[in-house]
C-alpha cells in the first residue's frame, strides 16, 4: 500500500468523518481513534514501526487541534464550557504536553502502544463507576486540583498523541465532579491548549529525522492531516447535536465502549483473541 492508494485515502477520510461525530458527541479530540488507524496504515506503507507511531501521534494532535476549536465553540454556545477552569488546566497541560511529546521521541513503538492502551482502559473503568449527572452545583475555586489535572492530562496527551479528552473526561467526572455535558465541553476547551503544544513538540522533535514519509514536517504528516481534518471538522457539529439529545448516562456508556475496544486493541489483547 502507498499513501496515494485509493484504499489508504478512503480509510483516512472515513476515519475523519467518524472521528468528527465522536468528537462532537464526547468532547474528545478523537486521538484514540485516529492514532491506531494511522499507525496501522503507515506500517502498511512499509514505514518503520517507531517512526510510524510517532508520525501517527504527531499528525493526530494537529487534527485534534482543529476538532477542539470547533467542538469547544459549539458547546460554548450551549453554556457547557467552564472557561476559567479550562484555562488553568490548559496552561499547565500545554507545558506538560510538550514534555510528553519529547519523551515519546525516545520510546519504542511497542512501549508507546502498550502505555496508550493501558491509559485508555484505566480511564474507561474509572468512568464506568462515575455518575454522568451529579448534583453538585458549585465548582471548587481551589486552583490546585485544576493544576494537577492539567499536568496529568498534558503529559499523557503529548506522550500518546491524544488531545487529552480520553484522560480529561474521567478526571473531570471523578475528581472535579463535573456533570457529563460540562465535562465534555470543558474537555474540548482544554484540548485546544494541549493539542497545540503537543503538535509543536512532535514537529520539533521530528525535524530532520531520516525515514519520514513524504509531505512530513517533523512527525506531522500534512497529507494525513488534510484527509482527516476536513471531514472531521464538517462532521463535529452533527455529533454535538446528537449529544444534546442523548441521555447523559447513554453518552457515558458509548464513550466507555469505544475506549475499551481501542485500549484492548493497542495493548494487543484483541489481536491475541482473534489470531
Amino acid at each position: 500500500m502507498t499513501p496515494t492508494d485509493p484504499l489508504y485515502l478512503g480509510i483516512l477520510i472515513l476515519t475523519g468523518f467518524f472521528t468528527g461525530i465522536v468528537s462532537g458527541m464526547l468532547g474528545i479530540g478523537g486521538g484514540f481513534i485516529m492514532s491506531p488507524v494511522q499507525y496501522w496504515l503507515l506500517q502498511e506503507t512499509g514505514l518503520q514501526h517507531d517512526i510510524a507511531i510517532r508520525v501517527a501521534f504527531g499528525t493526530t494532535l494537529f487534527v485534534v487541534l482543529l476538532n477542539a476549536i470547533n467542538v469547544a465553540h459549539i458547546y460554548h454556545q450551549k453554556n457547557a464550557v467552564l472557561w476559567k477552569q479550562a484555562t488553568i488546566i490548559g496552561i499547565f497541560g500545554s507545558i506538560f504536553s510538550f514534555v510528553g511529546a519529547a519523551v515519546a521521541s525516545y520510546l519504542p513503538a511497542s512501549t508507546l502502544s502498550k502505555i496508550f492502551g493501558i491509559v485508555v482502559l484505566i480511564g474507561a473503568i474509572r468512568t464506568y463507576f462515575t455518575p454522568a449527572v451529579v448534583e453538585k452545583k458549585h465548582t471548587s475555586s481551589n486552583p490546585f486540583p485544576y493544576i494537577f489535572s492539567g499536568i496529568l492530562i498534558g503529559f499523557f496527551s503529548g506522550l500518546l498523541g491524544l488531545g487529552g479528552g480520553v484522560i480529561g473526561i474521567p478526571i473531570m467526572l471523578i475528581f472535579l465532579h463535573l456533570d457529563m455535558r460540562k465535562a465534555v465541553g470543558t474537555s474540548a476547551a482544554v484540548i485546544i491548549f494541549t493539542s497545540f503544544s503537543g503538535s509543536i513538540g512532535y514537529i520539533i522533535n521530528g525535524w530532520g529525522k531520516d525515514g519520514l514519509p513524504p509531505y512530513s514536517v517533523g512527525y506531522l504528516n500534512l497529507l494525513n492531516w488534510i484527509l482527516l481534518a476536513f471531514p472531521s471538522f464538517l462532521a463535529a457539529k452533527n455529533g454535538a447535536k446528537i449529544a444534546h439529545l442523548m441521555n447523559p448516562e447513554h453518552l457515558k456508556h458509548l464513550f466507555i465502549v469505544i475506549m475499551l475496544y481501542v485500549g484492548l486493541k493497542m495493548t494487543g489483547v484483541v489481536d491475541r483473541i482473534l489470531y
